[in-house]
């Protein structure tokens, strides 16, 4: 029986998944609005992480579609990356850390914030593609990347798509935009793998998750229009945004 109750739920987070796939597109960070909406709806937090991975998965590839549509993916370069990030989340959703998770927050706090910081001050990041070609160099430090991302995505999570942006202009030369429509396709992969687990495990939601999945389409397919159409000069702010928010988000969690 549907319900007012439910039907308020349902309106609340179709309007978070539609917000959070829309930043997520543009600069990652999506996360931290989706995953709490879940929890605020009343959602137990294993089936919130697996749903919003699940909305997450769909709204990723429609967005990696679209970048790379527009060819601001560069598969030539990806097809060394994406096994390893695959390889990477599988391992993380299955691992039993053995890192104490103080150290493992306030390690990505610093990191997260340093990122955000760090851009802020640089003038000159990923404001233009300075991508030349692959090299033995950068394909091995883009492989470590992807693999210790894909990993770290898979069982942990915040700040994902801020740190993918940010290695692939360090290591690549990539602009804002390249650099986007490469994280997020690398994203949509470690995506793939956690959901995989998640479903077989049954932690998804699916009565609330499809019908938020459209919602979240739509944020992916506006938020990356916008980022091809307006490129770096719209990506950079929102990109610093959501590091900091990402950071933000931490502190209170773990430390307040």
């Amino acid at each position: 029986m549907i319900t007012t109750s439910l039907i308020t739920k349902m309106f609340f987070l179709c309007v978070a998944g539609f917000l959070a796939s829309f930043v997520d597109s543009i600069a990652g960070g999506g996360g931290i609005i989706s995953v709490p909406a879940f929890l605020a709806a009343g959602v137990p937090a294993h089936l919130a992480l697996g749903t919003n991975k699940f909305c997450s998965t769909t709204a990723s590839f429609t967005s990696s579609l679209k970048f790379a549509k527009s060819k601001k993916v560069n598969f030539n370069l990806l097809k060394y990356l994406i096994p390893f990030t695959f390889l990477g989340a599988v391992l993380g959703v299955n691992t039993v850390l053995k890192v104490d998770e103080s150290f493992l927050q306030t390690l990505v706090l610093i990191l997260v914030l340093s990122v955000g910081v760090y851009s802020v001050f640089s003038k000159s990041l990923g404001m233009e593609n300075k991508f030349k070609k692959a090299t033995k160099l950068n394909v091995c430090l883009g492989i470590i990347l992807a693999f210790s991302l894909g990993f770290y995505d898979g069982f942990f999570g915040p700040g994902t798509g801020s740190f993918l942006i940010f290695g692939l202009i360090k290591i690549f030369g990539f602009d804002f935009v390249q650099a986007a429509g490469n994280a997020k396709f690398l994203n949509f992969i470690s995506n793939i793998a956690s959901l995989i687990l998640f479903a077989i495990h049954g932690e998804i939601y699916y009565a609330l998750g499809i019908p938020m999945i459209i919602f979240m389409i739509l944020g992916a397919r506006l938020g990356t229009s916008l980022a091809i159409n307006k490129g770096s000069k719209l990506i950079k702010p929102i990109f610093i945004t959501m590091s900091l928010l990402v950071a933000g988000k931490l502190v209170i969690t773990n430390f307040i």
